[in-house]
């Protein structure tokens, strides 16, 4: 095992990155679908905003009010614009946490793999060793068996 302690060092700090890029990628969907819930209000509020003013309209208005109701649906799409900026600034990081995350599962599996062939070469190495010294034992086995019936020829 400490031949493979250097892999097996990397492989949990490869496990550690893994986990916080997992984590990254969870804070930057919450903050993505936190943006696009704010973003679905604004507009929803926007929708029911001109819903009530068209409505109020028809019965009576100013122009002192359309101007401000006109002033205040402008503000109110600025806001939505700038929700939708934040929106794709969310979805950028969320695709760069996506990546980040992408890159440290290969780099684990990598790893992992690595360490796994290593691991499967010692044990072939092992057993060609086992097999060898097997080998060599059945062959004194073979030479001492040899001998005591050479001996046994002679003895009568």
């Amino acid at each position: 095992m400490t031949q493979f302690h250097g892999l097996v060092l990397a492989i949990d700090l490869a496990v550690a990155k893994r986990d916080h890029a997992l984590a990254e990628l969870n804070r930057r969907l919450q903050a993505h679908a936190f943006a696009q819930s704010q973003l679905d209000q604004l507009r929803q509020y926007a929708d029911e905003t001109e819903l009530r003013w068209a409505q109020a309209a028809q019965k009576s208005t100013t122009p002192e009010l359309l101007h401000h109701h006109y002033q205040f649906m402008g503000r109110l799409q600025q806001a939505i614009e700038l929700q939708q900026g934040v929106l794709a600034s969310c979805l950028g990081q969320l695709t760069s946490a996506q990546q980040t995350m992408l890159q440290a599962e290969f780099r684990l599996a990598g790893l992992k793999q690595v360490l796994s062939k290593r691991r499967q070469e010692q044990t072939k190495i092992e057993q060609r060793r086992d097999q060898k010294q097997m080998d060599e034992f059945a062959a004194m086995q073979t030479l001492r068996l040899a001998r005591q019936k050479l001996e046994s020829n002679y003895e009568c």
